[in-house]
């Protein structure tokens, strides 16, 4: 029997964590939550602009939830990266909420994909951080994907305290998705997020489907997989002043029709196949051009950055030049006021962990048109906020667009149930479903150590 398995022998079959269930049902005492948390984040810091290199979902997700948990009195040290020596050891990102930088590798130039090789010298300076505080500084830690969950691992072991992990993306997941010419990810990275899930003591996940692939590809305990559902910034994303004020505000002309997309650029996300889309739309109604805006924000990321002008050569071929507008990433006040302004938000992306950014739309009145995989089915409610499309054939896109151009009332009127779906998804409640997870992790802790004398 391995270490994992010993240490949670008992555990398993006692204390089953239903998919979807809330957590307060699943509790039947209150411990006491944590004081403090070690949250890691290696490749990406939550200080980084979202839509840029490898920021994006995630860390919309960390800065979010940190601060919430803060909010009831949970403080968050976050443990990322330091990719500029301008940078100070820490930073204070809000109150009860800690940014702190560590040195590890070079500061500029290192891929993602060249970061295994500098987990040993990120965890020797999160211990250094540990090494200058009482013992119990830390009660629990919350890793971030994969490469973090490693860090994570020997942390929590070294500490005596729980470890909950998010993964974000699976590889298996990715790589039985991929987008035509993409990458896949390697098994170094399979074989890591293996041992991360025999490791934790609880799994978090965005939807009971991503539980179900956690149990199903990485033979991850059902009762140690708990669903929290992501959350979005509800006094940002907002509808406000409306679409004529934003598209005002933006340069945007007040009647067209303005799919938009928002994200990394790069394969998997498939902005491509909402170029391809509107060039079929195009093609069957040429009258659309003179009506016609397709706003692209967002900069290269991953595998994208191997052909950064991709999209755009793209374009060019197509002839839609004149249609596109290619924004670079902007910040989250800046983003909503896009969202705002677009008549539809489109998302084809071939792998989604949840889709944040569908739901940002829709708590601003923006309908989605989606691909329906991984948490999109949850974040979309389909035919009432948006649409979900099986597949990524760029005609059903251009279906799916049609009516928003022979309709323009369209985008109002799923508009609103858009936002409406959206206000199920504040922070606060994702915030107080995760406390509820650490409080679970570590209930059994010492649970397992009472029972071992």
């Amino acid at each position: 029997m391995s270490q994992h398995a010993s240490r949670l022998g008992g555990l398993r079959g006692r204390s089953h964590i239903p998919f979807g269930a809330p957590s307060h049902q699943r509790l039947r005492r209150i411990p006491r939550r944590p004081r403090r948390i070690a949250m890691l984040s290696v490749h990406t810091s939550p200080l980084h602009q979202p839509g840029t290199g490898d920021a994006g979902g995630m860390n919309v997700y960390i800065v979010e939830l940190a601060r919430r948990l803060a909010a009831i009195d949970i403080e968050v040290e976050i443990f990322t990266r330091a990719t500029t020596a301008a940078l100070p050891p820490a930073v204070e990102l809000a109150p009860g909420v800690l940014v702190r930088h560590v040195d590890a590798g070079p500061y500029e130039g290192l891929a993602k994909e060249d970061l295994p090789a500098q987990l040993c010298a990120f965890t020797h300076g999160v211990m250094q951080a540990w090494a200058g505080h009482r013992p119990g500084h830390y009660d629990l830690v919350h890793s971030h994907y994969w490469l973090s969950g490693h860090v994570g691992w020997l942390a929590a072991e070294r500490w005596g305290v729980p470890l909950v992990h998010a993964m974000h993306t699976m590889a298996k997941v990715k790589n039985a998705a991929l987008a035509a010419g993409d990458t896949p990810e390697p098994a170094a990275r399979v074989i890591g997020e293996q041992q991360i899930v025999r490791a934790a003591d609880r799994l978090i996940a965005n939807t009971a489907e991503e539980a179900e692939e956690l149990v199903r590809h990485y033979e991850a305990a059902r009762e140690l997989v708990a669903v929290v559902h992501p959350g979005v910034n509800l006094d940002r994303f907002r509808p406000a002043d409306g679409r004529a004020a934003a598209r005002a505000r933006l340069g945007l002309p007040a009647d067209a029709l303005i799919p938009l997309f928002a994200g990394r650029i790069q394969p998997l996300k498939a902005p491509d196949i909402l170029l391809h889309a509107v060039a079929h739309l195009l093609e069957e109604d040429p009258s659309l051009r003179e009506r016609m805006v397709v706003p692209v924000v967002g900069g290269p990321s991953g595998s994208g950055l191997a052909k950064p002008e991709g999209l755009h050569k793209l374009a060019a071929r197509l002839g839609i030049c004149d249609v596109v507008r290619f924004r670079p990433p902007c910040a989250q006040d800046e983003l909503a006021d896009w969202y705002r302004a677009a008549s539809v938000l489109v998302m084809p992306s071939y792998s989604e962990s949840f889709g944040l950014v569908a739901i940002e739309a829709q708590a601003c009145g923006t309908p989605v048109v989606a691909a329906s995989v991984g948490g999109l089915p949850v974040a979309v409610r389909d035919g009432v906020s948006g649409t979900l499309i099986d597949g990524h054939d760029p005609a059903d896109y251009a279906r799916a667009l049609r009516p928003f151009a022979q309709d323009p009332g369209r985008a109002d009127r799923m508009g609103a149930a858009a936002a409406g779906h959206a206000q199920s998804f504040g922070w606060d409640t994702a915030a107080a479903a995760t406390a509820e997870v650490y409080t679970e992790a570590m209930r059994e802790r010492r649970r397992l150590r009472s029972a071992h004398g």
